[in-house]
């Protein structure tokens, strides 16, 4: 066989043959047969798909999956005449791959790999009869003053060449970048003597050892805010740890206003303005782990209050089950959040955990072939992979106008931060119901209170009948410490609590637990060093989740309230927040004081 083909004939002519034409005395299955890809059996069943369809005899055979992709292409190559090359681990030069744009490339599933003598370029095709490649080949080259020799190749071959496309491109980038880099040296080194005299001048204060102390112990006591509150003659630091406020020190007023400061100066804040809010970043590395803080100050009768939100920037994401979800609840979740498109909505007051529960959704949809945007309020876990962004209402960028220039993004999966009023449910639903998975939460007390606070928001019923995947609403509860917890024997009146929910539990959910009604055993947290005297350690949620099944879809049109829809899930054996707490506590997991909390017995 001659090296390449110098592609002459008509492609049309070569589409006939591989539809199964003679050619030469014979045809791609008689090729496939001489060579033992295939034998009588497997011959006849092509031969009579190939009856029903118009389609080539190489698409039939990839179709039945009867010979290995290289194999039949190697096959095809000979039967058109076109010799195979392997590419794969081969090295194609930058110089030659830009013969051939990558969006060209890649739509039409060739790529240029040699230059060979007089001029020549080879290029390697998928499918060398594609008349629509052929025409782009030549309209790719035909200005560029070289002729091409075909060559046919696998799939894996061309993956391969595509992919250094990518690396060629990080290339061209990074050394663009060197060139900036060095343009800019001399204002690079003016404003990094700047800032090191900066840090100099205020590590030097005492004010900033004080912050840092308050920084640094919050992050090992695991708290997710820092409260630094000016009151009439101090000023009180307070920690949220696992949800519940803690007095941490109090200081001396005189130094408020230096401790506001230092905190505005890591947060790239305005000092001098002291009427107004502002709201910041910082991140600090503590050991090897970087933590971001998002700041907030607030103008109060005695002075500015700070408020810095931890957020760890290394901490991994945490699966559906380490959250809490078990029984039906995970199931009804893992089910929906892959399908095509839909609404997920998770429901709850603030601090509730419902960003977190969808940064983990998104961590299990994070794939590469799809095109994940959020639109924040703020920002509070980047995430690799995915285009976040933020809200800034100041300038004209609600959840609303953000929500409607995502859908000019290509994207498949959208996180929107919060459903507050009606036009941003409106483009929820129509992203929805346009092929999008939305993921987004809404204020409301439980998973049923969902539907009714939408139609209060103007949205008609048989919208959100019909873009509703499932409605989550949760709770986070305290986890009673692992190190210290013991057994206790419920009192009579924690025993008839927990025997009126037991009742209602469907059986299926109770697996693996066994009461004994007469005296049921409880847990509770003694307190020691590894949870503070505390009793608990860590947080854990509580779910109720309400699938939109055609039942309660048909429900909706209706615009019914929450005991009607209430009635309906009850007997459809789906088990409320407080339920799931119960069994929780039956667990071990949690004690019966935070579930009351939490669920607001």
């Amino acid at each position: 066989m001659k090296e390449g083909k110098s592609f002459q004939s008509s492609p049309k002519a070569v589409l006939q043959k591989m539809r199964g034409r003679k050619w030469e005395g014979k045809n791609l299955l008689d090729i496939l047969e001489q060579k033992q890809l295939i034998d009588d059996e497997k011959r006849r069943l092509i031969e009579k798909e190939a009856q029903k369809t118009d389609l080539p005899l190489e698409q039939i055979i990839r179709d039945l999956d009867l010979v290995p992709e290289k194999s039949l292409v190697q096959a095809v190559g000979e039967f058109l005449g076109v010799e195979f090359v392997d590419l794969e681990s081969r090295p194609i030069s930058p110089q030659i791959l830009k013969l051939i744009p990558q969006e060209v490339a890649v739509s039409y599933r060739m790529v240029a790999f040699e230059r060979g003598e007089d001029n020549i370029v080879k290029v390697a095709m998928a499918d060398p009869a594609d008349f629509k490649a052929l025409e782009a080949l030549e309209f790719a080259t035909g200005r560029q003053g070289f002729s091409t020799t075909i060559y046919i190749t696998n799939r894996a071959s061309l993956d391969f060449a595509f992919r250094q496309y990518e690396k060629s491109l990080k290339e061209e980038v990074t050394k663009a970048l060197e060139e900036v880099v060095e343009k800019k040296h001399e204002e690079k080194k003016v404003l990094e003597e700047r800032e090191k005299e900066i840090i100099k001048l205020v590590e030097a204060a005492p004010i900033s050892k004080i912050v840092q102390g308050i920084i640094k112990h919050a992050v090992e006591a695991r708290a997710s805010d820092i409260h630094i509150e000016p009151e009439d003659k101090m000023v009180r630091v307070r920690y949220r740890v696992d949800g519940v406020m803690r007095t941490a020190l109090s200081l001396p007023s005189k130094i408020r206003e230096g401790i506001v400061s230092r905190v505005k100066v890591l947060a790239n804040l305005k000092i001098d303005e002291t009427r107004i809010p502002q709201d910041g970043r910082i991140r600090l590395e503590f050991g090897d782990r970087p933590v971001d803080f998002r700041i907030s100050t607030l103008p109060t009768v005695n002075g500015e209050k700070v408020v810095m939100r931890i957020l760890e920037t290394g901490a991994r994401m945490f699966s559906l089950e380490e959250l809490g979800l078990t029984g039906l609840r995970l199931k009804h979740i893992k089910e929906e959040i892959i399908k095509a498109h839909g609404l997920l909505l998770v429901t709850g007051p603030t601090g509730s955990g419902k960003s977190t529960t969808l940064y983990s959704i998104l961590g299990i949809l994070n794939q590469e072939d799809v095109n994940i945007v959020t639109l924040e309020d703020p920002v509070e876990y980047f995430i690799p992979g995915i285009a976040q962004a933020q809200v800034h209402p100041e300038v004209g960028l609600t959840f609303a106008s953000g929500l409607r220039s995502i859908l000019r993004q290509d994207p498949d999966i959208i996180m929107v931060g919060e459903i507050r009023d009606q036009e941003t449910a409106e483009m929820a639903i129509h992203a929805s119901l346009t092929g999008h998975v939305v993921l987004s939460t809404l204020h409301t007390n439980s998973a049923v209170g969902a539907v009714p606070r939408l139609i209060d928001m103007g949205i008609q019923p048989f919208l959100i009948s019909a873009a509703t995947n499932i409605i989550v609403a949760q709770r986070l509860v305290r986890k009673l410490c692992p190190e210290c917890k013991e057994k206790v024997e419920a009192n009579e009146e924690i025993r008839k609590i927990i025997l009126k929910e037991w009742e209602a539990i469907p059986d299926f959910e109770k697996e693996g637990l066994n009461i004994n009604k007469d005296k049921i055993i409880i847990y509770q947290g003694k307190g020691c060093k590894h949870c503070d005297n505390e009793g608990y350690k860590g947080r854990i949620g509580i779910f109720e989740t309400i699938p939109l099944t055609p039942d309660l879809q048909e429900l909706i049109l209706s615009k019914p309230s929450e005991n009607q829809i209430e009635e309906l899930v009850v007997k459809k054996g789906l088990i409320n927040m407080k339920q799931d707490g119960i069994l929780k506590v039956l667990r071990g997991e949690t004690s019966l004081e935070e579930v009351f909390r939490a669920t607001n017995i």
